[in-house]
């Protein structure tokens, strides 16, 4: 691939229910512009993707088409992918987003891609790789309150990813979700947790900067340069992988 070129990065959507949009009579996907701001503030060219079947090889071979991927927020993941009954929480759930971020989560990790998984997309991973969810945060003892866009401080560990893209071991995070990491996923590591244990970031142990985190980094990259040193990290590894053989 070109390394003149702004590195070209996958970004997916997420399913709006047609009531939310005035004048639309059928359902839309969209993406919210904070991810599209922070990733072109990085350097990167956004390629938004609709959800469509893939199988895992159909996934890996879309991909090799990009630099990177960006596995945004949105509803809960169907607790049947992780074996689980529902609980009586659980919202937003689609079958065809599901299908489609799952597999192209393995399809990164079978392919190197740098990925950055947030919020929904950091669970994603974790079920992706055979891991599993706490279904409502609040139902556990101790939890702080991670649903009404709280600003908290996270830990972070030295020498991870996340730590040399923040800079920082206790950055500020805004929270919106109401789900979390429970038994983390095969070949993954927690480098990050709330005060009150909630998992806060995984990454991927191979070589690959594969991160995902639980907060939203997005939404405050605008005015925080810690949280958009995580896509400024992030869109550059894009960039290098870009010029490597295979890619």
């Amino acid at each position: 691939m070109n390394r003149d070129r702004a590195p070209l990065i996958a970004v997916t959507s997420r399913p709006v229910p047609k009531a939310q949009i005035e004048g639309y009579r059928e359902n839309v996907m969209a993406c919210s512009r904070a991810y599209i701001d922070a990733v072109q503030r990085a350097g990167g060219l956004e390629a938004v993707q609709l959800p469509v079947p893939l199988t895992d090889e159909q996934a890996a071979e879309r991909l090799t088409r990009f630099d990177g991927l960006v596995l945004i927020g949105g509803g809960d993941l169907d607790p049947a992918r992780y074996g689980q009954e529902p609980h009586a929480e659980v919202y937003g759930t689609s079958a065809d987003s599901d299908a489609f971020e799952l597999a192209l989560a393995r399809a990164a990790i079978a392919t190197g891609t740098p990925t950055l998984a947030i919020c929904r997309g950091h669970q994603v991973l974790n079920v992706a790789l055979g891991g599993t969810l706490v279904q409502h945060v609040p139902d556990v003892e101790g939890t702080i309150e991670h649903r009404r866009g709280v600003l908290h401080e996270v830990s972070v560990e030295s020498g991870s990813r996340v730590a040399k893209a923040l800079r920082t071991h206790r950055p500020m995070c805004l929270s919106w979700h109401h789900q979390a990491v429970d038994r983390v996923g095969e070949g993954l590591v927690v480098t990050a947790r709330a005060d009150d244990g909630i998992v806060e970031a995984l990454e991927h142990e191979g070589d690959a900067w594969i991160v995902a985190v639980q907060w939203h980094p997005e939404d405050t990259a605008a005015t925080d340069p810690v949280q958009q040193r995580l896509f400024d990290a992030f869109v550059a590894e894009a960039a290098a992988t870009a010029g490597r053989p295979g890619r």
